[in-house]
């Protein structure tokens, strides 16, 4: 029975639960879509302390070597040339399940995998299907929810399951492939894994290119039937971990070849189909797979709390030369990931070995809280500074979307006359009376006079001078008179 208007948690009706706010048809997800970002941050902490999804899971470190030269499509340092190769941690990981369920059940499987780039981390976090259920990440709380316990019967319901997908047309994809003959794999080293969203990459040149990764198990693909399955979670719900952990210590260590589908960005606006729709796949006689690479894994964790459960992956952890596309799932997910890992885990979960940088160095002005190390010393904690400390690059890691507005890095020029630091600052100290400006002067010289270094107060006077030139030759020579 409906009870009134489904609303916010202030109150608010809700006019769309099914679209993000985009800025255009089809762009990149809106801040201002606070429904989008209450029901994704109320999701995030709706399970204490397990993964509230992809809680199931096993992982292993490895190496992922370039086979193929594709630097005429991104700049990305770790793709640079074949032979190179990169550490990687990669989680599996069942969907729907708590920690405790077992590992041979109907469900996707999450393909975690961490590049530990010269470039800092590289998250890919895909899973072993090419599609998912929905294309919207405004849905997904209410996707999961109905394939968690029921509130009442405490107990997964057929109803809520069904009740969902026979609403939500756009699953229809994903629930073929899942109830098809792959949606129970054998063990993790029989499946293969994809991205799933479209992804940009960016040349030196700034040529932007759509792509899809495929990694393709050497191994072969294995199932189980319904009724092998349901054998083997109940004598041993370990299987898959079990199989992962024993085949690298005996040696076996699991591999994949390494694709991706590339589409030039301009293909995208007359594609027969939205390009960033995650239900859809790119047909491979349109956009065929190309080898790139090779991921191994070869190595087991020596200890699964500190490095599988306390792992972390985040769509939103790029690297120069790669980026996100306008795929709404995706972009929800940029923010949902990190959100659910500060809550999880902790603040300072990057700082953990796991999810740290191996090859390079975080340099970042965030401080303390939970987890936090010290690592930064007495270091100034703000930008920009002119003590040494880190700075931005100016560069963007990837390109903005065309047709948008401004994207990070994008500097366009003012829009109106008026449009700088410094007039209306000026305009208000020529309001002051004579009395006022003494005292405003006073007071700012008072201030600038302890600071420990010339340059600063020099480059502070310059602020007030650009804002009226008689402001700053005063404050110069209050602050000389001062500082002596």
């Amino acid at each position: 029975m409906t009870q009134g208007p489904l609303t916010t948690e202030a109150g608010a009706p809700v006019a769309d639960n099914q679209n993000s706010e985009t800025a255009g048809v089809g762009g990149p997800v809106l801040v201002q879509d606070q429904l989008l970002l209450e029901k994704l941050a109320h999701f995030n902490r709706e399970r204490i302390p397990e993964r509230v999804v992809h809680a199931r899971g096993a992982g292993a470190y490895g190496t992922f070597t370039v086979t193929a030269d594709v630097t005429k499509y991104t700049r990305a340092a770790f793709l640079s040339e074949a032979g190179k190769e990169t550490e990687v941690f990669l989680r599996f990981s069942t969907v729907a399940g708590n920690l405790g369920a077992a590992d041979a059940v109907r469900d996707p499987r999450g393909f975690a995998l961490k590049f530990y780039t010269e470039e800092g981390n590289y998250d890919l976090v895909g899973n072993n299907t090419p599609v998912f259920f929905i294309r919207d990440a405004i849905k997904f709380p209410d996707f999961i929810h109905t394939q968690k316990r029921d509130p009442y019967t405490g107990s997964t319901e057929a109803d809520n399951v069904w009740d969902f997908w026979s609403l939500s047309p756009e699953s229809t994809h994903q629930v073929t492939w899942l109830f098809g003959d792959r949606g129970i794999p054998a063990s993790y080293r029989h499946m293969d894994g994809f991205g799933s969203h479209t992804f940009q990459w960016n040349n030196e040149a700034g040529e932007v290119f759509w792509v899809k990764y495929h990694f393709k198990t050497d191994q072969g693909i294995r199932n189980l039937t319904a009724g092998e399955a349901e054998v083997l979670a109940g004598k041993d719900p370990d299987s898959h971990q079990r199989d992962l952990r024993e085949a690298i210590e005996r040696g076996e260590f699991p591999s994949w070849t390494v694709g991706v589908q590339i589409m030039p960005a301009a293909d995208a606006a007359t594609y027969r189909f939205n390009p960033f729709d995650l239900t859809k796949v790119w047909p491979h006689a349109d956009y065929p797979v190309v080898e790139i690479g090779r991921l191994e894994l070869n190595r087991n964790p020596r200890n699964v709390f500190a490095e599988v459960e306390q792992s972390v992956f985040s769509p939103a952890h790029f690297v120069p030369g790669i980026g996100p596309s306008p795929d709404k799932m995706l972009q929800g997910r940029l923010f949902a990931y990190g959100d659910a890992h500060r809550y999880r885990v902790g603040i300072n979960a990057d700082h953990l070995p796991v999810n740290r940088p191996h090859a390079t160095e975080a340099r970042t002005n965030s401080r303390d809280g939970q987890l936090y190390d010290g690592r930064h010393g007495g270091a100034k904690n703000y930008e920009p500074n002119s003590f040494g400390g880190p700075g931005q690059t100016g560069r963007p890691l990837w390109q903005p979307f065309d047709g948008f507005t401004a994207g990070t890095g994008d500097h366009p020029t003012p829009a109106h006359a008026e449009d700088d630091d410094f007039v209306q600052a000026g305009d208000l100290y020529r309001l002051m009376s004579d009395e006022e400006k003494e005292r405003l002067i006073a007071n700012l010289a008072g201030a600038l006079s302890q600071v420990s270094r010339d340059d600063i107060a020099e480059r502070a006077i310059g602020n007030f001078a650009n804002a009226d030139a008689d402001f700053g030759k005063r404050l110069d020579a209050a602050v000389r008179a001062l500082r002596g």
